[in-house]
């Protein structure tokens, strides 16, 4: 992938899109959207998540409300249970669990805020509005009716992390969030809730500080509105600088940890593999061959430098 950022470098946006036979290219349109994106940003901060986050991954696509979420890899064990919402009459309503991109850009959030300010307390409102509005998220109408229901189910929800390392397994049974508080107010005709402040559990905080993944800003703006290349992404940048020799991953692995959703293999390659080119347009380190049996990744540079990190965290606190 590195070969479409020297392009755009030597050649542009517009040249590269109208000579891609010429430059003998074969790339979607969004895989060069979003690494001119990626490119052209004057600065990006930095965000923060969870190793356990960078290794399975919520739902992409609504599920019923009552309808809980697994996924299974040969390291991490992610369940996800909905949340319920209390009624005035009747036995309270299931509210369903988070998915897709508006869930993955609240909780990068939350993490990046509470590792910046050294604090599970993190004020939302005008703040995550403002980060929206840099993630190029319209919060208004429809998408901010969005935002407000993601962050709903992730106050809500009640997840378990269960970590499998060196023949140990760590089982991380919690809430994302210790407290929240919701502003109650009408959009569109319709009432609805917004998260203005919220707690991070402590064990959640804890595991944070001690297991970041610290991934560059202006990668997730350019691929904001994809969950399956997030996610891609964000296994990249916690996988292949810790690699010390070429790692293969088989289709059936990687179909295991993104592609739940998916009920043949065969399918998830084709959408994986779209969504990969995705996520390394905005990753131009990252060395990564597709093969006939899946992946092979190599040793790679980290997209955040060690030492930038540091300084990163040092100026915060």
């Amino acid at each position: 992938m590195g070969e479409i950022h020297r392009l755009l470098t030597e050649h542009g946006k517009q040249e590269v899109l109208s000579r891609q036979g010429i430059l003998s290219l074969d790339l979607d349109r969004r895989v060069i959207d979003a690494a001119a994106s990626y490119m052209s940003a004057e600065e990006s901060e930095i965000g923060f998540l969870y190793s356990g986050w960078a290794q399975s991954s919520l739902p992409h696509r609504r599920l019923a409300d009552d309808t809980s979420w697994q996924v299974r890899t040969d390291y991490v064990q992610l369940v996800v249970q909905p949340g319920v919402r209390p009624t005035l009459n009747g036995p309270p309503t299931p509210v369903g669990v988070p998915y897709g991109s508006r869930a993955r850009l609240i909780c990068l959030y939350l993490q990046s805020q509470a590792l910046r300010t050294n604090s599970r307390e993190i004020e939302l409102g005008r703040s995550l509005h403002a980060w929206l509005r840099r993630m190029n998220i319209s919060v208004g109408g429809k998408s901010m009716i969005q935002v407000r229901d993601q962050a709903e189910r992730l106050a809500r929800c009640r997840m378990t992390f269960q970590i499998q390392k060196g023949g140990r397994t760590g089982l991380m049974n919690q809430n994302i969030l210790d407290t929240a508080l919701f502003v109650t107010d009408v959009e569109d005709g319709r009432p609805g809730q917004f998260l203005e402040r919220a707690k991070l559990s402590e064990t959640f905080f804890d595991q944070l500080k001690r297991h970041p993944v610290p991934i560059e800003e202006a990668a997730i703006v350019a691929i904001a509105n994809n969950s399956l290349a997030m996610d891609a992404y964000c296994w990249l940048a916690y996988r292949l600088h810790s690699l010390e020799k070429p790692t293969a991953v088989s289709w059936k692995a990687l179909h295991a940890q993104f592609g739940t959703g998916f009920a043949r293999v065969y399918d998830f390659r084709t959408t994986f593999a779209l969504n990969l080119q995705l996520a390394l347009s905005v990753y131009p380190d990252a060395k990564v061959d597709i093969e006939e049996r899946g992946l092979n990744l190599h040793p790679s540079r980290p997209p955040v430098a060690p030492k930038v990190v540091s300084l990163a965290t040092r100026r915060s606190r």
